[in-house]
């Protein structure tokens, strides 16, 4: 009976150490349920999963994971999630694992876009919402804090962070813009500024080090010809005088610079067809059955088009994409409200997964569940294939010093990007000196002892939903 037990109890073991594709869509499935707060706390979940509980990685191997999740766009949880999936199962395992993370938070998001509508009909709802916005300003500006401590140590990347928060607060830059400027900048300063200055400095080292074993070599053999014409006169001269006539050559290296020149013409010409007019009154008809339809489609492929672009060129997580979504959704497309926007951001906060399951709420408020959907494939599929592309050549992407270069330009304009978006939606979610002040108390609380931010969260709209009943 003892045998046949710990042989179950291997058997139990080595099928939990077996990765199949049901384990990984349950195993994320069920992180995707109770991964509250979004960011490291997913994190810290997947490698206890991953890598204390069931072992499908070593630490090495996460961490080299977590590395890429970092570098890639997108959300750092979504990636991971698709990192492990590849480890474990190829694009199947990737596939599996990303739908499992992202499929509770959108229902669940789905589903509070439908009671939207009616919730805004309660009294004091508006109340609750303050504070869970209040709450969202102050988890973002700590994000930012937090982010800044460890990747700004130079001036050059204080004054890319800076530049980035103002053009996107003052002058109104895209997000777009921004990224792409920064990583430009992050090349120039490591090809053109930084590594000449570099080699400058070892070539000068280089130089020094010769002349001073030239010096060397000469005073070494003045002193033994000195040595040989005093052993020879009995007479010992003054090792000056011949120091003072000691030829000493220096040879001085030219830099050339490389001028980079490109020339790029492109010639566009567009042609129209003109169609005939035969039958007009034949074709208004099924073109007027047809118009919802298409109506609808273009409606979709517009969504489609806004998210998979958000989705593809924003580093730095899901709080870096607020202003973009903001931008388009409001400002361009007028699909949402200010107001609307920043409820929707903090009931991406508040759900489980990522915070960029705000998109569900947006794509369903527009288009319905099926623009819901559509939303949530746009803004997580960019990095999931970038993700499947370069875990296939980790070591490659890693060695690959323009990538490199270009992140690290971006990396600093993250926190600007960062302070512009809690400045968003600050400014439309917080419209009294109590909203102000609970935003203060919350980062203060954050930083201080560092709780889950979704209690911070829930607590501050709670708490402000209170006071609405109590006071005002």
């Amino acid at each position: 009976m003892r045998a046949r037990v710990r042989y179950g109890q291997r058997e139990i073991k080595r099928i939990s150490h077996t990765a199949t594709l049901g384990g990984l869509f349950l195993s994320f499935l069920k992180i995707g349920l109770v991964g509250f707060g979004g960011g490291l706390a997913v994190i810290a979940q997947v490698r206890t999963l991953t890598v204390r509980k069931r072992g499908w990685l070593t630490d090495i191997e996460f961490a080299e994971g977590f590395a890429l999740a970092q570098s890639l766009p997108g959300t750092a949880a979504g990636n991971v999630a698709t990192y492990v999936g590849l480890k474990m199962r190829g694009w199947r395992g990737a596939s599996v694992a990303m739908a499992g993370f992202i499929l509770p938070s959108t229902l669940l998001m789905i589903g509070l876009a439908i009671l939207y509508r009616h919730l805004r009909h309660f009294p004091n709802t508006d109340r609750l919402f303050h504070g869970l916005n209040a709450a969202l300003v102050a988890l973002i500006v700590v994000t930012a804090w937090r982010m800044g401590k460890n990747t700004l140590g130079q001036r050059w990347q204080w004054v890319v962070g800076v530049l980035a928060c103002l053009t996107v607060v003052i002058v109104g830059a895209t997000v777009i813009e921004v990224v792409l400027a920064a990583g430009v900048v992050g090349i120039f300063i490591d090809s053109v500024v930084e590594k000449p200055f570099q080699v400058s400095l070892e070539f000068w080292h280089r130089v020094r080090t010769a002349s001073s074993r030239r010096r060397r070599r000469i005073v070494s053999r003045l002193t033994s010809r000195r040595r040989e014409r005093g052993n020879e006169t009995g007479a010992q001269p003054p090792v000056r005088s011949y120091l003072l006539h000691a030829p000493v050559v220096e040879r001085v290296l030219k830099v050339v610079k490389r001028d980079r020149s490109s020339l790029d013409d492109d010639i566009a010409s567009n042609g129209r067809d003109q169609s005939s007019t035969k039958d007009r009154s034949l074709s208004i008809v099924p073109l007027a059955l047809a118009l919802p339809f298409i109506v609808k489609i273009g409606l979709l492929l517009t969504i489609a088009a806004v998210f998979l672009r958000i989705g593809s060129i924003t580093f730095g997580g899901g709080f870096v994409m607020i202003p973009l979504i903001e931008s388009e959704a409001v400002n361009t497309h007028h699909w949402l409200t200010h107001q609307e926007f920043a409820d929707a951001t903090a009931l991406g906060q508040i759900t489980p997964g990522p915070v960029l399951i705000s998109a569900t709420f947006i794509g369903y408020r527009v288009a319905g569940t099926l623009g819901a959907l559509v939303a949530t494939i746009g803004i997580f599929l960019p990095s999931f294939l970038m993700t499947i592309a370069a875990g296939s050549s980790l070591r490659r992407f890693r060695n690959n010093q323009v990538a490199q270069s270009f992140l690290r330009g971006v990396t600093p304009a993250v926190v600007g990007l960062l302070i512009a978006a809690a400045w968003s939606i600050g400014r439309a979610g917080i419209h009294t000196s109590i909203g102000i002040s609970m935003a203060v108390v919350a980062a203060i609380v954050l930083v201080r002892f560092r709780p889950n931010p979704f209690w911070v969260i829930i607590g501050a709209g709670i708490l402000r939903f209170l006071l609405g009943m109590i006071l005002w």
